[in-house]
C-alpha cells in the first residue's frame, strides 16, 4: 500500500512509519556512533519500543518522528518530525532528526528540519519550536541554528544513569520572537497537548535528536 506523503522538500519527502521500516530504522539506532547522544546503540527491544512510541504519537497527536526518505531511490535514510517533549515544566513541539551516518554532511538533515519548521507554523499554526540538543552536540546545534532558532536556555536531562547538559533552541513564527520565560505555545490544529514521557537523550550527526531521544 502506497504511504502517503505528508511533507516534501527538495530531495526527501516524510512520511509515517510503519512495522516494515523496522530494518530501516535499526540501521540507525543501533549504530553506536550514531546513538552517541544516548551513550549506547540500542537493542532490537528498544528499536521496536522506539517505533511503538512513534506509531502511538501519529495515533494520539497526528504527528510524530516520520521517516525521512530519499525520493531519488525511495530508500527511508533518516528520521526527522515534531514531538512534545518536556521542557520548563511545559510540554514544546520539538522539531527532531536522526539520519543514517552514510547520509551525514550532505543537508539531509538541515532540508527536513526546515520543512517541519515550516509545518509546524503553517499546517499545524504552532507559534513557536523548539530543538533540545545536547551541549556538545555541535552538528545538531548548527543544524538548529540554518533552522532560524536561537538559544533560549538550558536544562539538565537524566539518562542511562548520567546527567546530560542540553541547550534549549527556539524559533517563533513571529518575526523577532523569542520564548520569554518558555510561555507555553499556542494551542496546535488538530493536535491534542497531553503529556509525555521523556523518552531519552539526543544525538545529532546530521541534525538534532528529537529531545534526549530522536535527533541526528
Amino acid at each position: 500500500m502506497k504511504r502517503e506523503r505528508i511533507i516534501e522538500s527538495e530531495r526527501l519527502y516524510l512520511r509515517e512509519m510503519e512495522q516494515t521500516d523496522y530494518p530501516a530504522l535499526c540501521k540507525i539506532l543501533q549504530d553506536e556512533e550514531v546513538m552517541y547522544a544516548y551513550e549506547h546503540a540500542f537493542t532490537g527491544k528498544e528499536a521496536q519500543e522506539w517505533l511503538d512510541r512513534q506509531l502511538k504519537r501519529y495515533e494520539k497527536d497526528g504527528f510524530g518522528l516520520w521517516a525521512a526518505v530519499l525520493k531519488e531511490t525511495g530508500e527511508m535514510i533518516g528520521q526527522c518530525g515534531l514531538t512534545w517533549q518536556p521542557c520548563g515544566g511545559r510540554q514544546v513541539l520539538e522539531i527532531g532528526y536522526l539520519f543514517q551516518k552514510a547520509y551525514w554532511h550532505r543537508g539531509y538533515a538541515a532540508e527536513a528540519a526546515a520543512a517541519c519548521k515550516k509545518y509546524a507554523f503553517e499546517v499545524l499554526d504552532a507559534a513557536e519550536v523548539f530543538s533540545i540538543i545536547r551541549d556538545d552536540n555541535l552538528p545538531s546545534q548548527k543544524v538548529a541554528e540554518s533552522n532560524g532558532m536561537n538559544i533560549q536556555g538550558e536544562l539538565v536531562k537524566h539518562y542511562y544513569g548520567q546527567e546530560m547538559r542540553h541547550l534549549i533552541f527556539c524559533a517563533g513564527r513571529a518575526e523577532g520572537h523569542t520564548a520569554d520565560g518558555l510561555k507555553p505555545c499556542a494551542a496546535q490544529k488538530g493536535a491534542r497537548v497531553q503529556k509525555k514521557e521523556q523518552d531519552g537523550p539526543r544525538a545529532a550527526a546530521g541534525g538534532a535528536w528529537p529531545a534526549m531521544e530522536e535527533k541526528r
